[in-house]
C-alpha cells in the first residue's frame, strides 16, 4: 500500500484533469458523443500518461530533488531509490495496453500525434534525453505535454482545423509555455546547486517571470481573434496574468518566494477550467 500511495503521489494526482480534459473536451466537442474510445483515452491521459511523465521525473531528478524543499508533497514526490525501477515498471505497464488501444482505433495522423505526445513525456526527464536541461525547450517540450492530448483528441476525432481551432491552440500551447517557465522560477537555486539547466537558470528569475507574464498576455490575445464564445475565454487567463506579474521584479536570490505564486496557479487551473466548461457547455447548446 506504501509503494501504491508513493506512485500515486508520484504521479501528480492534483494535475491529472490538467491531461485529461484536453482531450476529453477535444473529442467530445467534435463527436458529440460518449463512445468507448474518449472513456479508454480519457483514463488514459488521466493516470497512466500522468505516472509515466512525472514519475519518470522524480527518478532522473532524485539527486536534485533531495536539495529541493517543495519535494515530498503535492508538488512532487521524492522517491526512495528503492521505488525506482518499480516506478519506471509500473509506467510501462500500464502505459502499454492503453497505447495499444488508442494506435489500433487511429489512423497515421493520429499515431504521430500520440508518438511525440508520449516522446515528449519520456524526452522531458530520461537520461540521455533530458530535454528539461535545454533552456527554451523545456518550456516547449511541457507545454507539449498538455496541449498534444487536445490535438491528439481533436485529430482521433476527425476535426477541422479553421484559422479559430488554430488560435485556441496556439493561446493554449503558449499558457503552457508560461506555466512551465514560471515553475522554473521558483527552483533557480535548488536546479543550479544539483547541476541542472532551465529556462529560469539561464535567463535568471526575473527575466524569465517577465516572459512567464507576456505569454499570458498573449494567450489571452490570441483567444479574443477566436469565434464566440471564444474571446470570453481570454478572461481566464487574466488571472494567471496578474498574479505572476506580482513577481515582476524577482531576483535569483528571492526565487524560492514565487512557490506561493505557483501555489495560487494549481487553484487558478481549476477556476480557469471551471470557466472554459462552462463557455463549452454554452457553445455546445448554441450550436
Amino acid at each position: 500500500m506504501n509503494t501504491l500511495a508513493q506512485l500515486t503521489l508520484s504521479s501528480r494526482p492534483l494535475s491529472w484533469i490538467n491531461t485529461a480534459f484536453p482531450f476529453a473536451a477535444a473529442y467530445l466537442l467534435t463527436t458529440r458523443e460518449i463512445d468507448l474510445v474518449v472513456i479508454i483515452g480519457t483514463v488514459y491521459f488521466l493516470i497512466p500518461y500522468n505516472l509515466a511523465m512525472y514519475g519518470i521525473n522524480d527518478v532522473f531528478d532524485y539527486e536534485s530533488d533531495l536539495r529541493n524543499p517543495r519535494k515530498g508533497g503535492v508538488e512532487g514526490a521524492l522517491l526512495d531509490t528503492s521505488l525506482h525501477r518499480t516506478t519506471l515498471i509500473a509506467a510501462l505497464v500500464t502505459n502499454v495496453p492503453f497505447l495499444v488501444y488508442l494506435v489500433s482505433v487511429g489512423d497515421p495522423l493520429s499515431w504521430l500525434v500520440l508518438a511525440i505526445s508520449v516522446f515528449a513525456v519520456i524526452a522531458y526527464s530520461m537520461k540521455g534525453l533530458r530535454f528539461k536541461e535545454k533552456p527554451f525547450l523545456d518550456s516547449v517540450t511541457s507545454s507539449t505535454h498538455f496541449v498534444s492530448p487536445a490535438v491528439y483528441g481533436l485529430v482521433l476525432a476527425g476535426a477541422e482545423f479553421t484559422p479559430a481551432l488554430w488560435l485556441i491552440l496556439g493561446a493554449f500551447f503558449l499558457w503552457g509555455i508560461a506555466s512551465h517557465a514560471f515553475g522554473a522560477v521558483q527552483d533557480v537555486i535548488a536546479d543550479r546547486e544539483g547541476g541542472l539547466a532551465s529556462i529560469a537558470t539561464v535567463i535568471g528569475a526575473r527575466a524569465t517571470t517577465r516572459l512567464a507574464v507576456v505569454a499570458y498576455v498573449l494567450a489571452g490575445l490570441l483567444l479574443l481573434g477566436t469565434d464566440w464564445p471564444g474571446p470570453l475565454a481570454a478572461i481566464a487567463a487574466l488571472p494567471y496574468a496578474v498574479s505572476t506579474a506580482q513577481w515582476w521584479n524577482v531576483t535569483d536570490a528571492t526565487a524560492e518566494d514565487a512557490n506561493r505564486g505557483w501555489r495560487r496557479f494549481l487553484l487558478l487551473n481549476f477556476l480557469a477550467g471551471a470557466v472554459v466548461t462552462m463557455l463549452m457547455i454554452y457553445w455546445v447548446i448554441g450550436a
